[in-house]
């Protein structure tokens, strides 16, 4: 709490210091590394909020956790000391707990099927869902899917899984779905999974192919089991406090800019995933596919225990979902 304040007492002076121009700055702040895909297309996004509006409004973006880990950002919007963010869905899921169903594996048949739900109405109404807590959905970004990285030995079916710590999102429903595989789940900050893994209080992790190589984590973990359990989406969110006072000019400046940076983001997502598994074989990681079924199975039971959770209805809304 101690840290949140400062954060926000820091952006309050810097806002402060602003105010006195005619410009309208909109802060943004991520994790991410400046190479990742998605910050590359906050940048396209931002260049384009300062060339549809002649300069007269601006996204300065801070990288690299500067201002926070994703909760404390989240937080930030909250309160409107920040006025955008860019997050997984998992830890978003804390504050809204829609959010929870990109958490549950294998939801989405092919990547297809996963853009199909959220340009659809369902995607578009999840976005929705965190303005009752001051969060306004801007976009999805692809964020592919999810997979198993470890130190000493592939993961070839669930069974590999017993009695390792495998890292992972602060999220229930992601430990949930560790767990289920049979591994020990360990929230651990991204900003401390690289030591995490050295020291070994942790065994393994699970992300994309461009996260696992712009993360270095390939250098400790040399075994990479592609079984692809989540698609785990980022989103870009706003504070509403920081949106409501847009004038109608700016929200449609930013909300296009925003769009168009979707589609630049997915085509660099392809080419850093291809990118990133060229380069963490030729590193000396062993890449492996292990056979989906056996990890599908073994999540069944999982999908049994969330039939009392308010969203249950929409994860068959999804899997049935044909146009």
């Amino acid at each position: 709490m101690l840290k949140i304040t400062l954060l926000s007492f820091l952006l309050l002076i810097i806002s402060s210091c602003l105010s006195k121009t005619n410009t309208t700055t909109i802060r943004l702040a991520h994790s991410l590394d400046v190479y990742h895909p998605v910050h590359k297309a906050m940048v396209f996004m931002a260049e384009k909020v300062l060339e549809k509006s002649n300069g007269k409004m601006k996204v300065r973006i801070y990288p690299g956790g500067q201002l926070g880990n994703e909760r404390e950002l989240i937080e930030l919007l909250q309160i409107g000391s920040l006025g955008m963010a860019k997050v997984s869905t998992a830890p978003l899921e804390g504050f809204i707990p829609k959010m929870k169903i990109f958490g549950m594996p294998y939801l989405f048949k092919n990547d297809e099927h996963r853009w199909r739900i959220l340009n659809g109405t369902i995607g578009k109404e999840l976005l929705l869902s965190g303005e009752p807590y001051f969060l306004k959905g801007m976009c999805y970004y692809d964020a592919g899917s999810r997979s198993f990285y470890t130190k000493n030995n592939p993961i070839n079916e669930p069974a590999d899984l017993k009695g390792l710590k495998i890292r992972v999102q602060k999220s229930q429903t992601s430990i949930n779905m560790v767990k289920s595989l049979g591994g020990s789940a360990t929230p651990i900050p991204w900003g401390e999974l690289y030591t995490s893994l050295q020291q070994g209080v942790v065994d393994g992790a699970e992300n994309n192919p461009p996260s696992f190589y712009l993360s270095k984590h390939y250098e400790v973990c040399k075994f990479y089991s592609i079984d692809e359990h989540t698609s785990i989406p980022d989103v870009l969110i706003m504070s509403t406090h920081v949106w409501n006072g847009l004038n109608s000019q700016e929200k449609k400046w930013l909300q296009s800019s925003v769009d168009q940076s979707v589609n630049y983001q997915r085509v660099l997502w392809n080419e850093a995933s291809d990118e990133a598994l060229k380069e963490i074989k030729n590193s000396g990681v062993e890449v492996v596919y292990p056979d989906k079924n056996l990890f599908q199975k073994s999540v069944i039971k999982m999908y049994e225990d969330y039939k009392k959770e308010p969203f249950y209805k929409l994860i068959n809304k999804i899997k049935t979902y044909s146009n």
